[in-house]
């Protein structure tokens, strides 16, 4: 999921050096949102990823 933020971001900077200003917008959104459930499940994981697996 990081790495597709990632490639959305370039997909954003590359957009906005050229003056697609449309398609750099989107793209950042798109990436914004990808970072945040990246986020989200990586901070569920550090909280309950130890618990899941002891027995």
């Amino acid at each position: 999921m990081l790495k597709w933020a990632a490639i959305f971001l370039v997909i954003a900077i590359i957009a906005a050096v050229f003056g697609f200003t449309g398609i750099a917008a989107g793209a950042a959104s798109i990436a914004k949102v990808l970072f945040f459930i990246f986020l989200v499940l990586f901070v569920l994981a550090l909280i309950f990823g130890g618990s899941l697996f002891k027995k």
